[in-house]
């Protein structure tokens, strides 16, 4: 159970209620789950939060198959259960291999990965594990990527791990329709 209620136009800053209120006119609803539930309560940042992440999902040099293994590494580096049962479906639609998302989600040594998956699982783990990204990381990202593609790739990995920090600090809860297993934390 979420550790604030929902947000409610009462609820929010008074200086922000304009703001709330055209976010539930393109909504229709205050979020129930996940990050959305808590950002909502300061709409100004939920707006420029949701454009970032519209932009990194949508306009992103990175392929979706990337992307969704980018969420699926924060997700799981953070033992964040809201964007894995999110996203965990998804990057397998989007061409993650079954074998590189169970294994993600079990916490195993994956190996036999493609140029792409391994330099994006090296990547981010390296970062989330050691606060640092090691030169040849770096350069393999690099070189799969490009300049544009590894910054877009640092911020997405940076913005999942934020939307983590929001989905477990503030122990919102899970969609009810999820398919994937929970992660084992």
């Amino acid at each position: 159970m979420a550790r604030i209620p929902l947000a409610t136009r009462e609820s929010v800053p008074a200086t922000q209620r304009d703001d709330f209120d055209s976010m539930l006119k393109e909504l229709k609803s205050v979020p129930r789950t996940g990050p959305g539930s808590v950002l909502i309560h300061v709409p100004k940042m939920h707006h420029t939060l949701t454009e970032l992440n519209h932009y990194l999902r949508d306009h992103s040099t990175l392929p979706k198959k990337v992307q969704e293994l980018a969420m699926l590494v924060a997700a799981r580096e953070n033992d964040c259960q809201h964007i894995w049962n999110a996203h965990a479906a998804s990057a397998r639609d989007a061409g993650v291999p079954d074998e590189l998302v169970d294994g993600l989600r079990d916490g195993d040594d994956v190996s036999g990965l493609s140029p792409d998956e391994e330099a994006v699982v090296n990547y981010g783990r390296e970062f989330f594990q050691t606060h640092r990204v090691s030169r040849g990381s770096f350069q393999a990202a690099l070189e799969i990527f490009g300049r544009q593609g590894l910054v877009e790739l640092t911020a997405l990995l940076g913005n999942y791990a934020l939307l983590a920090f929001m989905c477990n600090a503030f122990d919102t809860d899970l969609l009810s329709e999820r398919k994937e297993p929970l992660l084992p934390v």
